[in-house]
């Protein structure tokens, strides 16, 4: 549907994760949010009745919505439980086992016993066939007819539901690829086929073959829920354009997401990034670390001058925390963070040593933490705030769920008490503590291994669990500046509604700066500049587009490369001495130096086509000399001064722009809670954000 055309009076943003499924519905003058538990057997049916909450709320007809915008785990999930469908790969000769070797990175270099994933087609679903391109393009071997014939049968008798397609080179020119795949399809039209060529068409084999292999497992159940969800929407009423958040941070149309479902990898924490990013440039922070934190995980994002970093490779299910290389690779544009199984769902427990452990197991929805009542018996990181005081057993939730102490403290008792020697109190200090050092361990790590010092960064934190561990995270990194907006505990689903409309389109293409073939390049940019927009085109039309051109980098003889932005002229994208001087800019920034001497080379180039966005954030005005305000009293426990402190609770749609709460603090709003730690005072923005300072910083 064009965007012109469209009822944009009320859009939905949705967003469904482990344990809740988040709804936000802007409309004119106002915004109406909801939060309900996601439901694992139809989470369609968690949408619509999340839609329906928040119309309910904003006194909106359903057949007013104009647009939905959806953004799930979905895709995540499927490959890491291993649920997706029974899936056959073909590839070339001699290349059937590059899933299972690898890159024979060892990661962990001292385990004996170490663990890497599965591959997702195993091996006697493994087919190939004679055939080979060369790293040109050139054709050295044509396809062999026969053995085209022989898979087809073998692919149609064995009855698979989908097939991936990898053939070497293929990203130079993959007409072999489109070859087989109209033979598969002539033989077993019901089939969903995947090409790398069209998924990755990117350099190194084993993240293009994953990659193509994870986009054929999950198609059929991806175009099952959306075909599903979108004639369910209708049912109800809402004949709305569907748009789905993929984890580049923009929008495609659903069609494109049935074709392409690996691009929806990361698509719910990417709309949080964008939320992040939107404050951060309507507060003026140029430098910020977003936390989201909700029921089953929580991300971490570096946003530097208004945009999130951005990545071409992404990791799935990896078998070590925080080790590159221990998971599964993908290679598509994605917003680059580091997410841990920390949420409010995550378990404790007590390892083998007699220490607390939290996560990665999840509570989720189903059956959901202790207190929740809802037949969980384990403890978890909700059950722990519960105890501490840190939740208010009436009013979670909008006061929809009732939360039981006495549930909370059984479990942690029960799971935990005995094998440390604690009190339950005790135990819930533990659980949140390790939970907090992981997720401080995480940013630490994150900024790190970007060339970044995470004390000289704001934190905006949002998800219905990270306002609850920001202040506690900002005392363990050093951060004295915390920000909470609006709206945060549904911040992602908010981030959808302010996504633009984006597609990246890339290409492996081997150049050396001192031989680069000029009108190649040029000719190839030309062609990705327009896959990008005419993917864009096709989902709203008469919108001001803009292009961003990127090389994939390196020294010759290193075997990775760093992401540089080129000009948006094609004859400066494409003049050697200016891509050396931009990539010479950017190493020096990410390693702080140059090598002298050393021929540098491209392997890769994308082009990222965006709509503008519809709403840009008006600049917010500080406010940092405030009228402290005071609430009822509250006692909850503060971490840092290890004992029960007696503080305040105050409602945040109470406080008006300038009003100050002195820590220590619990501010309380429908789909979270603020704790404000005895080290911090908060004081409320033009905008509605909860600004969190450090008391001594404060003016």
């Amino acid at each position: 549907m064009e965007i012109a055309k469209m009822d944009l009076r009320a859009r939905v943003g949705v967003d469904i994760g482990g344990t809740f499924t988040d709804v936000a519905l802007e409309y004119p003058g106002g915004l109406a949010t909801a939060k309900v538990l996601t439901n694992y057997s139809q989470p369609e049916q968690a949408i619509i009745d999340g839609i329906e909450k928040a119309a309910r709320k904003a006194d909106i007809p359903l057949d007013r919505i104009g647009q939905v915008i959806h953004g799930t785990t979905l895709v995540t999930n499927a490959l890491i439980e291993r649920k997706g469908a029974r899936l056959a790969f073909v590839t070339t000769e001699g290349f059937r086992d590059v899933v299972e070797m690898r890159s024979e990175n060892r990661f962990e270099q001292y385990d004996l016993n170490i663990t890497l994933p599965q591959p997702l087609v195993m091996r006697q679903d493994r087919y190939t066939v004679r055939e080979r391109v060369a790293a040109d393009g050139s054709v050295l071997r044509p396809l062999d007819r026969q053995d085209v014939d022989r898979v087809v049968k073998s692919i149609r008798d064995q009855k698979y539901e989908a097939v991936a397609i990898g053939f070497i080179h293929a990203y130079a020119n993959g007409r072999h690829e489109k070859e087989m795949a109209d033979a598969l399809k002539a033989a077993c039209p019901d089939v969903a086929i995947s090409l790398s060529s069209v998924v990755s068409p990117q350099i190194r084999e084993f993240e293009r073959f994953n990659t193509v292999i994870a986009n054929a497992y999950v198609q059929p159940m991806v175009a099952s829920y959306l075909n599903r969800l979108v004639r369910r929407l209708g049912e109800r009423g809402i004949n709305a354009a569907v748009y789905m958040m993929h984890s580049g941070g923009g929008l495609i149309s659903v069609e494109n997401a049935v074709e392409q479902p690996v691009r929806l990898l990361e698509s719910g924490p990417a709309g949080g990034a964008i939320f992040a990013a939107n404050y951060a440039r309507a507060h003026g922070f140029d430098k910020v670390v977003s936390f989201d934190m909700g029921g089953t995980t929580a991300k971490i994002c570096l946003i530097e001058g208004g945009t999130p970093k951005t990545a071409s490779l992404f990791e799935v299910a990896r078998t070590y925390r925080f080790k590159k290389g221990s998971g599964m690779p993908v290679s598509t544009p994605v917003v680059e963070m580091v997410e841990i199984g920390a949420g409010g769902g995550s378990i404790a427990s007590i390892d083998s040593m007699g220490r607390i452990r939290v996560g990665p197991r999840s509570a989720a929805s189903e059956p959901g933490p202790a207190c929740y009542q809802r037949g969980g018996t384990e403890p978890t990181v909700t059950d722990a705030n519960l105890i501490l005081g840190r939740l208010d057993p009436d009013n979670f939730a909008g006061g929809e769920i009732h939360l039981s102490v006495p549930n909370a403290d059984n479990a942690l008792a029960t799971h935990l008490c005995g094998p440390a020697a604690a009190t339950p109190s005790d135990a819930a200090f533990g659980v949140t503590e390790m939970v907090d050092e992981n997720m401080a361990n995480a940013a630490r790590a994150h900024t790190i291994e970007n060339g970044r010092d995470v004390q000289s960064f704001t934190m905006i934190a949002f998800g219905g669990g990270a306002p609850l561990h920001a202040s506690r995270q900002c005392e363990k990194l050093g951060i004295d500046r915390l920000l909470i907006p609006p709206g945060a505990g549904v911040g992602s689903a908010i981030g959808f509604l302010r996504a633009p409309f984006s597609y990246e389109a890339s290409r492996g293409f081997f150049q050396r700066l001192a031989t680069m073939d000029i009108q190649a390049v040029s000719r190839m940019l030309a062609v990705l500049e327009d896959e990008a927009r005419a993917f864009v085109a096709s989902c709203a039309d008469e919108i001001d587009i803009t292009a961003q051109r990127t090389a994939f980098m390196r020294y010759a003889g290193q075997g990775w490369e760093i992401p540089v932005p080129l000009a948006i002229d094609i004859d400066d994208a494409t003049d050697p001495s200016c891509l050396r001087a931009a990539f010479e800019e950017c190493y020096r920034r990410l390693f702080g130096r140059i090598i002298d001497g050393l021929e540098v080379e491209i392997t890769n180039w994308s082009v990222l086509v965006t709509s503008r966005p519809l709403e840009v954030p008006p600049v917010a005005r500080r406010s940092l000399v405030a009228d402290p305000i005071t609430g009822k009293p509250r006692r909850f426990y503060d971490a840092a001064q290890r004992r029960l402190v007696e503080g305040q609770e105050v409602e945040r749609a109470a406080m008006l722009p300038g009003a100050a709460v002195v820590g220590p603090a619990v501010i309380i709003e429908s789909e979270t809670s603020t704790v404000i730690t005895s080290a911090f005072s908060a004081v409320m923005q033009d905008d509605g954000s909860l600004l969190v300072i450090k008391k001594e910083k404060h003016v």
